[in-house]
């Protein structure tokens, strides 16, 4: 995963190969864009921010709610941020190709991540934060999912178009399935369903999670590059974020499209909050669009909320309605600006940090 203002592997990932090309104009435009009315306050607010420091790439971030903690994918680690109080618990070390997704199994005291450039994932003990075992997946290892119907950690290899396939207990790789072309970050319903975002073929890919075989590739030609994915399992609706600035709502069972939104430039991250029933799209442009689901047919933009320039990938607290996202400081790189777009931007060294965005009381 490349580029430097691509929050995903480092300075973001291999999902944001293109730059912010005049970043700030495009969060006005998408301040602009969106349908919601006029606000007294914004509905979301900035209400910490952790310094991490370098590495000054990232990645996705989960979050585990028993602990509170927030598990980053940072650079050649995963970062471990106490979600309440904002203190660095410690730093599962081991993945010097750099590591783009954590799933977690705190009932088996475990999590996985992976590692891109080395084609592996890796587990780790939640306790003492140190690696157990690591584990062959495919080239690219670009995302990570914990499926509960079938108990295993599905590894997505973006380039190859692969998923790997891990049985925690044994802690080896028990399957590997064909994507059918470039793939994405994906998210398991809980029923025996994993939907990944095919963004080669804009698509999504339906994978059985038991017999760990592709069951539908689900067409959304108006979708240019998927990147976010996350679902509501209650109406069975699935919400993918587009490059071209636009959410579309997906019928889970069916692979219809129900509806289709405005959203911020270069997002990265999809969440839904069930207890708010909010839809969420972290942007690179520093916005954070929010979406109501008043209903399984009915979705509206309710806000566009300011973030931070590169805050493109996101997790949710559900309790709470706390969410977290990674930036950083970005300067103009004077000699790319005027010729070079995709490396307009660049981080400011060791800035890397964890935002904490709250529900406005």
């Amino acid at each position: 995963m490349n580029a430097n203002l691509a929050v995903k592997q480092g300075v973001m990932s291999n999902r944001s190969a293109p730059l912010f090309a005049g970043l700030l104009c495009l969060a006005c435009a998408a301040l602009g864009a969106s349908s919601a009315p006029p606000q007294a306050g914004p509905i979301y607010i900035i209400t910490k921010s952790v310094a991490l420091g370098a590495p000054d790439r990232w990645d996705l971030l989960s979050f585990e709610a028993a602990s509170h903690r927030v598990y980053v994918a940072h650079g050649d680690r995963v970062s471990v941020v106490d979600g309440q109080s904002g203190s660095l618990v410690g730093q599962v070390e081991g993945f010097p190709g750099g590591t783009h997704g954590v799933a977690l199994l705190p009932e088996l005291g475990r999590g996985y991540s992976d590692d891109g450039k080395a084609g592996t994932a890796a587990s780790f003990d939640l306790s003492t934060l140190k690696l157990v075992k690591t584990i062959k997946a495919d080239a690219d290892a670009d995302a990570i999912v914990f499926d509960p119907a079938s108990g295993h950690v599905f590894v997505i290899d973006a380039e190859p178009g692969k998923v790997t396939v891990i049985d925690p207990k044994s802690d080896t790789s028990v399957a590997t399935i064909d994507g059918g072309g470039k793939l994405e970050i994906g998210v398991a319903d809980g029923a025996g369903s994993l939907f990944v975002n095919g963004e080669a073929n804009r698509e999504i890919v339906r994978i059985d999670t038991r017999a760990n075989r592709v069951s539908a590739h689900w067409s959304i030609p108006q979708c240019v590059s998927p990147h976010g994915i996350a679902i509501d399992p209650k109406t069975r609706r699935l919400f993918t974020s587009c490059e071209n600035n636009v959410l579309l709502v997906v019928d889970a069972d069916h692979g219809s499209v129900i509806a289709s939104l405005p959203i911020g430039a270069r997002t990265d991250g999809a969440a839904f909050d069930p207890v708010r029933k909010r839809v969420f799209s972290s942007n690179g442009d520093g916005t954070l669009t929010v979406i109501l689901e008043r209903d399984a047919s009915t979705f509206e933009v309710e806000a566009t909320v300011p973030t931070v320039i590169g805050a493109r990938t996101m997790t949710l607290d559900p309790k709470s309605g706390r969410l977290y996202l990674m930036a950083a400081d970005f300067k103009v790189n004077e000699a790319a600006a005027a010729t070079d777009y995709r490396n307009r931007y660049k981080v400011t060294p060791g800035s890397a940090k964890l935002l904490f965005l709250d529900p406005s009381p």
